[in-house]
């Protein structure tokens, strides 16, 4: 079977508080025809479907429409598991209905394990692949809280609960495939954050956790996995050594910091027992740009892009000597004959009381969660060695927050 692997779609993010729903659909629309000709008979699609629990009518109306025009297509099968940006109750709620499109979609652990196993028959009606289909382990789903627990105890049993997940699921991969009159790859998804995994600046990656959740080992997934196809990370790349734990990255680039950076889906073949693996680059659909530097080179690098790519995003860091109170205004007249859009301006001078003055005149906009964290702690004089565990607190009831099933009756 030949199989396509994609993560971490994001349907329905905006950028600066610019909807995307044009790159989302030429990227879904692109994927489709990708699917039909290379005849791929299997879609993965390794969670964070949406980019919020709650996504919109438009967003629902891409993923739904692209499931029915891949569903008439060559691709026999589809499997879904839900990210930790999805609602589980959300992507599980029409999943009797997928079923009939030969879509199947694993929002949430269940209590039968059997369920995040699928047996896929090729042409011929013989059994091909196994998936074992891992949605984002939740803390709930594999760890029982006790009181007086350490920091380090909430870690190895967080670690341990994952291992065992997934020892189950392939176990029961195992069992199925001795079932088979041949054998068969096993194919094993997952949703979550690798050691040694790759980020960027502005990729949208929430790290909730400073502790070993964030960073499982390789070590975790059974050696009977033929090729793990994982979600989370938005920079395609292999988990450590291996070859055949990949991640897909994000189609889209999800901020600025990724701008220019070459995005992929993955193909998948077994001859005889490796996977063949073929990257394969996904067109850049709207252009993004980061510029910084002073006035004159700002100025002069709108100019280059309005002759080559003229209808890109921009992020401008002004970081000049001069007191510049008027950048919007100046840079809004250097695009006004484009078709270029200005999504933000960051006015970073280098003068260092200049910038002191800027920090208070901070707006919420320019920090994220962990920032106006870490800006309490400095306002309070909290000292350094108490820090740690603190922010291990708060990164966790973040999680515990993202991770609320808000669809849930």
């Amino acid at each position: 079977m030949k199989i396509l692997h994609t993560s971490d779609w994001h349907i329905g993010r905006s950028l600066y508080g610019r909807k995307r729903y044009d790159e989302f659909e030429a990227f879904l629309n692109w994927l489709a025809d990708l699917i039909q000709s290379e005849g791929i008979d299997v879609l993965l699609l390794a969670g964070d479907v949406f980019d919020t629990s709650t996504p919109s009518n438009r967003a629902q109306e891409l993923y739904y429409r692209f499931l029915c025009r891949v569903a008439g297509s060559c691709c026999r099968h589809v499997i879904v598991i839900a990210g930790n940006h999805d609602s589980p109750s959300f992507l599980n709620a029409p999943k009797e209905l997928l079923r009939f499109l030969n879509v199947h979609v694993v929002g949430s652990v269940s209590e039968s394990l059997e369920d995040e196993v699928f047996v896929l028959e090729g042409e011929s009606g013989s059994a091909e692949l196994i998936v074992c289909a891992v949605p984002y382990l939740r803390d709930r789903d594999i760890r029982t809280a006790e009181a007086g627990e350490s920091i380090d105890d909430k870690d190895r049993k967080l670690i341990e609960g994952m291992r065992a997940h997934y020892r189950d699921v392939c176990a029961i991969a195992e069992r199925q495939r001795e079932t088979l009159e041949k054998h068969v790859p096993i194919v094993a998804m997952g949703h979550l954050f690798a050691a040694g995994g790759q980020t960027l600046e502005g990729d949208g990656v929430r790290e909730l956790y400073v502790g070993s959740l964030a960073h499982v080992a390789q070590d975790i997934f059974p050696e009977c996995i033929d090729y793990l196809a994982l979600g989370h990370l938005h920079v395609p790349q292999q988990v450590g050594s291996s070859g055949k734990m990949r991640y897909s990255g994000s189609p889209i680039p999800m901020g600025f910091g990724e701008a220019g950076r070459e995005k992929k889906v993955l193909i998948v073949e077994f001859r005889e027992e490796d996977p063949v693996i073929t990257e394969i680059s996904v067109p850049c659909f709207q252009p993004l740009e980061r510029i910084a530097g002073d006035m004159d080179k700002i100025i002069a690098r709108i100019e280059e892009l309005k002759a080559t790519s003229g209808n890109a995003w921009l992020e401008i860091e002004y970081i000049g000597d001069e007191v510049a109170g008027n950048l919007r205004d100046v840079f809004d007249e250097a695009i006004a004959d484009s078709q270029m859009e200005i999504r933000r301006v960051k006015n970073r001078r280098i003068v260092e009381h200049v910038i002191r003055r800027m920090e208070k005149e901070e707006t919420l906009d320019d920090l994220d969660a962990n920032d106006v964290f870490m800006r309490c702690l400095d306002a309070h004089g909290v000292p350094d060695e108490q820090r740690p565990g603190l922010i291990h607190v708060y990164q966790e009831t973040l999680a515990s927050l993202y991770e609320e099933d808000r669809n849930a009756e």
